[in-house]
């Protein structure tokens, strides 16, 4: 069978011939019914036509030739006309021992006629009949009995030829039918089939993309999804491919970071030495940003893995955390940028205070190279970043805002994407990736807030850990 027939258009075929057929089954049954009565009626009319002669003798018998003849034409055994309100036998065989069936053209509703019908076509072929019906207009009644051998014959030829008129108008119509839906449906399919098989094989291939057409269908709006989807797809793979590419480049460079970083904190432990009151002051926390640099380096393949460590939690003062964000940040007083505080000395995280220097420093350090490009229209307009927190019940909201140009509608919709959140031009927005990442693992939350007036405000809630029952207890 060819494979045009096995498919589902082939399918669609083949269902299509059989509907059809059922329904010229339901056609066929009151037709053959109204056959038979069209048959019994032409044998009544050529019956009374030769009645109303013979009638027109008068009391003359026929001669039996005569008789025999009129018979043969009518392919009866008996014919009697009803006159008057008597019977008159006209002509007549040897008259049958019993009447199978007796029928009365003149009222017969539809579905005894077919229920007539269909008993002749099934068990008729040898049984006597009898029926009757008024001639036109007239007071008279012929009457007719015959086997109805030559009626079953004449219907079952009838039926042939309706099964292959029904045949031949069911594999046209299917054929209409399939050509028309192979056009609209099956091949526009077949299409959307073998663009997904092609785009699967190589999904990184922008010719491999399938270009819909431009009607109103709906499997023209499913093309245009697909293109959608096969479009984002290929800029995500794109993005997979850059992390990765990331990932690789960084673990080249880790290495050697490293150990230039080993490197420099051994020379700077040599600073503590140094008698110079500036220089003192300095070291410590020189010593702890290549510390911290020479952590996030050991940490930076986990990182590209898609994993932060678990937060090693403890209570910290926030104050003192925000003033060594101040201190790194190193903010060029020439810049113009101030720099506010607004937290309590005694407020207390329970967080990993390396991990959330990190998130407000990404932060602070955004909004500091957001202040520094930004050249407002009014020159008087104050420059500041701003830090504040505060504690309701088990959760610490801090609030980091600033009074730069804001974000770009474009970072706001892809705020913690990868290569898509940036603010500014040449930037990766992994630093909100990051922060985000961060905070979640504290089972916090953290958000872009809208404010009235220009700029961008953060809020960043932590939570305090559950205490357990044994923690409880332990303390009790």
């Amino acid at each position: 069978m060819p494979r045009l027939f096995r498919g589902l258009s082939g399918r669609l075929l083949w269902l299509t011939v059989i509907f059809v057929m059922l329904a010229e089954v339901l056609i066929f049954v009151p037709s053959v019914a109204n056959m038979r009565m069209n048959w019994l009626r032409d044998k009544l009319d050529t019956a009374a036509a030769a009645g109303i002669v013979i009638d027109g003798l008068q009391s003359a018998e026929l001669p039996r030739a005569v008789q025999d003849d009129t018979l043969l034409a009518t392919g009866t055994k008996v014919i009697a006309l009803r006159k008057d309100g008597t019977s008159r036998l006209l002509a007549a065989t040897d008259m049958p021992p019993q009447v199978d069936e007796v029928y009365d053209l003149s009222d017969t509703p539809m579905l005894a006629s077919m229920r007539d019908a269909l008993d002749t076509l099934l068990f008729g072929g040898g049984r006597v009949m009898r029926f009757y019906g008024p001639i036109g207009e007239s007071d008279m009644v012929i009457e007719l009995v015959m086997t109805d051998g030559a009626l079953r014959k004449d219907m079952l030829k009838y039926s042939k030829m309706m099964f292959l008129i029904s045949l031949l108008i069911s594999l046209f119509t299917a054929v209409l039918i399939f050509l028309a839906i192979n056009r609209m449906m099956i091949l526009p399919i077949r299409r959307l089939t073998h663009s997904m098989q092609r785009f699967s094989e190589q999904p990184d291939d922008p010719a491999r993309v399938f270009a819909p057409d431009r009607s109103r269908g709906e499997l023209a709006v499913a093309g245009r999804h697909l293109t959608a989807m096969q479009v984002q797809l290929q800029r995500t793979l794109k993005q997979q491919k850059n992390l990765a590419d990331l990932g690789l480049a960084v673990s080249k460079i880790n290495h050697d970071m490293r150990n230039i970083l080993a490197s420099a904190q051994l020379m700077s432990d040599r600073l503590t030495d140094v008698e110079d009151p500036m220089v003192r002051s300095f070291a410590p926390k020189l010593l702890r940003t290549i510390d911290r640099a020479v952590g996030y380096t050991s940490e930076v393949l986990a990182y590209g893995q898609a994993s932060e460590a678990a937060p090693r939690r403890r209570r910290i003062r926030l104050a003192d955390l925000c003033q060594e964000v101040r201190d790194i940040l190193a903010i060029d007083p020439d810049a113009g940028i101030e720099f506010q505080e607004q937290v309590a000395a005694d407020l207390e995280v329970d967080c990993d205070s390396e991990q959330l220097f990190r998130v407000i420093h990404n932060l602070c350090r955004n909004a500091v190279q957001a202040l520094t490009t930004f050249d407002p229209e009014d020159a008087s307009m104050v420059r500041r970043i701003s830090v504040s927190a505060h504690r309701v019940g088990s959760v610490v909201s801090i609030m980091i805002d600033d009074t730069g140009p804001g974000m770009p509608r474009k970072a706001r919709e892809n705020l913690f994407a990868a290569f898509r959140g940036s603010a500014r031009s040449g930037g990766t927005g992994l630093g909100l990736v990051i922060a985000r990442e961060l905070v979640l693992a504290h089972g916090g939350t953290i958000a872009l807030v809208e404010k009235p007036g220009p700029g961008t405000q953060f809020r960043i809630e932590i939570p305090d850990r559950p205490v357990s029952l044994e923690d409880y207890r332990a303390r009790a």
